[in-house]
């Protein structure tokens, strides 16, 4: 037997009761690209350890050097190659005793402690870590931002112009690509006197050449699209364009990149510090102080251990932190 069909009218249908001036309203509250991109971050735990490492280090290298009562030069040789001691933290190691499990502390009557021990001209090893740390990350910053000025202007001009343009100055990049990084630092560095000053135009020279080409292929990628072409067809002149439309949508990898910059230019001057082509004394890094710990590891392993701890955090959390930022801006990531 058929079922029987069944004619579907007007009467049938029952419309949800709804007030005519909310039938257009947003269900929820809309989040903007950055708001959506930090919630994504929050996720994402490595990048938050990163995060927190980070400012943790920061505050440190900051406030660090004010806990002790010595300052970086101060000098006594009584007190020269001390282990590290402080009250509560023996079982870890920080006792004060030698390699030979001798006190030096008591030995030599001093009754203060040195949390990371002194170096052989009896200077404190918390002091000069910290403000190690403080210049080290000071170098860093600053040599990624002016990376990040140069590459930005470079690639974007190149980039959004194009044609013999954009033929001339990547002919420059290739130039500087094909010399080796290293030694045009270490010949800049020659040429000038050793200082941060040196040390942060060596890095410049060729540093922003990544920048630069990073920027070239967002804005390459982003200047056929739609809303780039309705802006021309308004009038909206090209510097308007760019710095407006194209440089805000490129935002994601120019953080990306700079967040993976900054580890790599600590890197160099560490290995500048470590072969004698850093800071000079009285200043010092945290290469410094890594290339100083090297020569005396033997008995004195503490010299080398706090300051290569510091570094390698730094360096591991910048990583994590850029990898946390790569996942939350990547739109293919996106839900």
């Amino acid at each position: 037997m058929k079922p029987q069909k069944r004619e579907i009218t007007q009467d049938l249908f029952v419309h949800a009761p709804m007030e005519s001036t909310k039938s257009e309203e947003i269900n929820g509250t809309p989040e903007t690209f950055w708001k959506e991109t930090f919630k994504r971050l929050k996720k994402n735990r490595g990048a938050l350890i990163g995060l927190l490492t980070i400012l943790l280090l920061s505050a440190m290298a900051l406030i660090g050097p004010l806990l002790s009562d010595h300052s970086v030069t101060e000098q006594d040789l009584v007190r020269s190659n001390l282990p590290p001691k402080a009250a509560g933290f023996e079982w870890i190691g920080l006792d004060g005793k030698d390699v030979n499990g001798k006190d030096q502390y008591e030995a030599r009557g001093i009754t203060e402690n040195f949390w990371f021990g002194t170096d052989e001209f009896g200077r404190d090893l918390w002091t000069r870590v910290w403000k190690a740390t403080q210049i080290s990350l000071f170098i860093a910053i600053v040599a990624a931002l002016l990376d990040l000025f140069i590459g930005v202007i470079y690639g974007g001009l190149s980039g959004f112009y194009g044609g013999r343009l954009d033929n001339a100055m990547q002919r420059v990049i290739e130039v500087l690509m094909g010399i080796p990084n290293l030694i045009v630092i270490i010949l800049f560095i020659l040429i000038l006197e050793p200082g941060i000053t040196s040390i942060i135009l060596a890095m410049v020279v060729t540093g922003w050449v990544g920048m630069a080409r990073v920027v070239r292929g967002q804005i390459l990628q982003l200047k056929g699209q739609e809303f780039i072409l309705a802006a021309r067809t308004l009038g909206t002149p090209n510097r308007t364009i760019i710095w407006k439309h194209l440089i805000p949508n490129a935002m994601g990898s120019i953080i990306i990149t700079v967040m993976f910059t900054i580890p790599t230019a600590i890197f160099f001057e560490a290995f500048l510090s470590f072969i004698g082509l850093g800071l000079q004394p009285p200043l010092a890094s945290l290469g410094v102080l890594i290339e100083d710990g090297y020569k005396s590891m033997r008995f004195f392993s503490y010299k080398l251990i706090f300051p290569a701890i510091v570094i390698s955090a730094i360096m591991i959390s910048f990583n994590l932190l850029g990898d946390g930022l790569r996942d939350a801006l990547d739109p293919k990531m996106r839900k």
